[in-house]
């Protein structure tokens, strides 16, 4: 997906399941942490970048570790910064970056088990239409699932 359909498609999904700018803020950053690691692919080689491209910056183990170091740090006594706010940015980042994996593994190829086997499904290619009303769809879903919830509570 594009970045701009990452952020998108990511900041709805967790102001819905939050209500909060700001930890939506840290996931729309954890959105493009994945292909931003990889560097730009208009710096250099194109063909060299697009080798390496969803290769090890995309392994979902990753980022379920920083979850899981995250998480250690919230609940554990440790106190100042560490303990509350850094946790919750690095945890929100975590999940910014998975949302882009799986946004990712619905228009091609990602790792799942190691980072050199990928897998996933081509709903659409990258930059097409078709992305772009699924990136809608998503934001609808969201709309729905929250109006849904206000009427019903």
């Amino acid at each position: 997906m594009k970045w701009i359909n990452h952020q998108v498609v990511t900041g709805v999904v967790v102001y819905t399941a939050t209500a909060d700018l700001l930890l939506t803020a840290y996931s729309m950053a954890g959105a493009i942490l994945p292909d931003k690691i990889e560097g730009n692919p208009r710096a250099g080689n194109y063909w060299s970048w697009r080798s390496r491209h969803r290769g090890w910056s995309h392994w979902p183990v990753l980022y379920l570790a920083l979850l899981g170091v995250s998480r250690h740090f919230a609940q554990g006594d440790y106190g100042g910064v560490m303990g509350g706010e850094l946790a919750t940015i690095g945890s929100y980042i975590a999940i910014g970056a998975l949302l882009h994996i799986a946004e990712d593994a619905v228009c091609g190829n990602v790792p799942i088990v190691t980072p050199n086997r990928k897998h996933g499904i081509k709903l659409f290619a990258v930059g097409s239409v078709f992305e772009y009303l699924f990136a809608i769809a998503i934001v609808l879903a969201c709309y729905a699932g929250r109006v849904c919830a206000g009427a019903g509570g």
